[in-house]
Parts: structure tokens; sequence; C-alpha cells
């Protein structure tokens, strides 16, 4: 790591090893704080004019950024910086978010280790996020991947759907299980799990269904066959290129965008990490799953974010007033035929109303 950042200064180079060797933050998310600190040690540059404006931003050094100007930024200059990223950046609510929290995380570590006597980011609150419900494939369009599977090695590529689909693991999860992280009990095949490491190193553990094992055990002896065939290869990886290699994220995106193209299912905005959402949302839709069994299958450390798989469809909205005991009720809204004892002005009266609300609501 410290090759990959030696433009930076030294107190962020030592505030990026420290998330990554003492808060155990993934190399990857490691460097979305780096690329986040970049752009703001920028924005100090030119908003401080230590650089001209008319400087193209990605040739601005950080080398010069000095603990005294991160000193000298208050919480209005946060404020700016925020402003900044979403009037020239095109930063979304969600980005911004990231960024915020970047910097809070920053500069507590900055003040924990006393090189600032005062922390703006205490009065930064987060920018407000856009809530989105999840994307996610129906069930029948689920079905159309599987049988949509193919490829040189369609065990393997089925086995790694079968799992995104049932398991709802995310896609560095998939990639990282080793062989190790399986525990098949032939004999009680529903204590058979995986272990899964997420999100800043965190482990947990998966029950595998009869859908998974019975993915695993088809693929296991095309595995071997990769082995054989393979110069060289690792021996821990459950999941092999055709190199022997361990099976790297962007060919999983490729197999899986082949796939939804076999299925006819490339044009809805799909992706790997939609498979997830689609087993979280097919999880509590067709089961009488608990949110906080589901929110442990996830390893989502909040609850919060496992509650947006509780939206309804508009299905199930159909089917809620469908339900309701008045839905069946038709009543009679001709002149003809008199059900009650009103005058004719007043029922003539309804009529009009009626036809009135019909025309506005159509």
């Amino acid at each position: 790591m410290a090759a990959a950042y030696q433009d930076y200064p030294q107190f962020a180079r030592d505030f990026l090893f420290y998330m990554e060797t003492v808060r155990g933050r993934s190399p990857k998310t490691v460097a979305a704080y780096a690329q986040d600190l970049k752009t703001f040690f920028r924005f100090l540059l030119i908003h401080f004019g230590v650089v001209d404006e008319s400087t193209e931003f990605s040739d601005i050094s950080i080398e010069t950024v000095s603990l005294d100007l991160i000193r000298k930024a208050t919480v209005s200059d946060l404020y700016e910086f925020l402003h900044y990223t979403a009037s020239q950046r095109s930063n979304s609510p969600a980005a911004r978010s990231r960024k915020t929290s970047c910097l809070r995380t920053f500069y507590k570590y900055l003040s924990n280790q006393q090189l600032i006597q005062s922390n703006p980011t205490e009065k930064l609150e987060l920018p407000s996020p856009k809530k989105a419900l999840p994307k996610y494939l129906q069930l029948e369009e689920s079905l159309e991947l599987l049988r949509a599977v193919s490829g040189k090695y369609p065990l393997r590529d089925l086995c790694m759907i079968v799992l995104f689909l049932n398991c709802g693991m995310r896609l560095s999860e998939l990639v990282g299980i080793n062989l190790s992280d399986l525990k098949i009990n032939r004999e009680h095949p529903e204590e058979s799990t995986v272990l899964l490491r997420g999100k800043g190193n965190k482990e947990r553990i998966v029950y595998l269904n009869a859908a998974c094992l019975d993915a695993i055990d088809q693929y296991l002896p095309q595995r071997s066959q990769i082995v054989e065939q393979a110069k060289h290869f690792d021996k821990q990886a459950l999941f092999l290129s055709s190199q022997g290699n361990r099976i790297c994220n962007r060919q999983v995106e490729r197999i899986v965008e082949q796939a939804l193209r076999n299925a006819g299912l490339d044009q809805k905005g799909y992706t790997v990490h939609k498979l997830r959402h689609t087993a979280a949302t097919l999880m509590y839709r067709y089961t009488d799953t608990d949110i906080r069994v589901l929110q442990e299958i996830l390893g989502h450390s909040s609850l919060s974010t496992t509650q947006i798989y509780t939206h309804v469809s508009n299905e199930q909205v159909q089917k809620t007033m469908d339900a309701s005991p008045l839905a069946t009720f038709r009543g009679n809204r001709t002149k003809a035929v008199k059900q009650t004892s009103m005058s004719a002005a007043a029922e003539s009266q309804v009529e009009t109303t009626l036809d009135q609300d019909d025309k506005e609501n159509d």
C-alpha cells in the first residue's frame, strides 16, 4: 500500500495505513478513502488560493498539503466542498454522503492523534441520500436466468449464480470462497454451511440449501478437470478460471452478463449485485423470514439497511386491495332501478356527482 500513495502527505498515508491495518478496512475501501481525500485536498488548495483556479483539477499535486491547511478548514469550508462536489463534479447524494463519512473518520483520526486541536466535522451533517427501492429479478426471471447459463464451464457458472440467488452473497464474498470454507454434511444436509468474508473482513456462516448443495456437487468434478488441464492452480479457491487461478470479479461479472443476454434480460439494468437484491427480496416475499434473520444472512451491520427489502410489490398491493371486505360490492347507479327511498332530485344529484368524479379521475 505504501507505494500506491507516495504522492500523499505523510499524515494522510499514516491514516490510510491505520484504516487498513488497525481498523481492518478492505483495500477497496481504503482506496475509496484515498480518492475522496485527494479530491478534498485539491479542493482546499484551490479554495484557499494555494493554486490557481484555472489549474486543471486532475493536475493538482497534493504532496504540498500541510496540516496547517487541514487545520484551517472550518465546517463552512466543508459544506462548500460538498457543494463543489455536487455542482462541479456531479456527485450524487450517496457519493457526497460517502465523502462526508470519509472526512469524519479522517478528522477524528487526526484529533485522536492530537494533530489538530478542533474537529470541524463534529457539526457536519450527512447529506440525505435518495431512498431508492432495490432492483431485482422476478421469480420467473430468476428461473430463466438459471436455465440460460452456458459457456465453456457451465456447471461452474451455474453454481455461482445459484449461490448468488440463494445465499444473497456479495461478489467479493463468492470470489473469496475457499474449499475449506465449505462444511458439507452428507448425512444431515440441513447442517451444511459456507463461511463468507464480508465487508471489513467480517465473517459469517450461511447455510446451504438443497439447490446450492446440488450445484456444488455438480461443479466439483468440473473443477477437477480445470485443475488437471492447468499448469498451476490455486489449491484453496473454490471457483477457478480456465488457467487455474482464483476467478476474478470481472470474469464473474462477464459470466452473469452473458447469462442475462442469453435469457433476454440484458436490457433491464440487472447486474451481479442485483442478484443479491433478488435473493433478499425473494426470501422475504416467499418465506416467513424475520427481518433480523435476513439481516444475518446478508451480513448487514445495520438493520435499517436490511429493511429496504421489506418493500411490497405492486402485486402484493393489488392482492391487499382485492382482499378488502368491500371489494365485491356492486352498486346500481342507473335511475331506472330505485334501490333507496331518496327523492328523484337527490338521486340525480348523486349521479351527477359520481359522473364528475369519474371524469376527474380518468
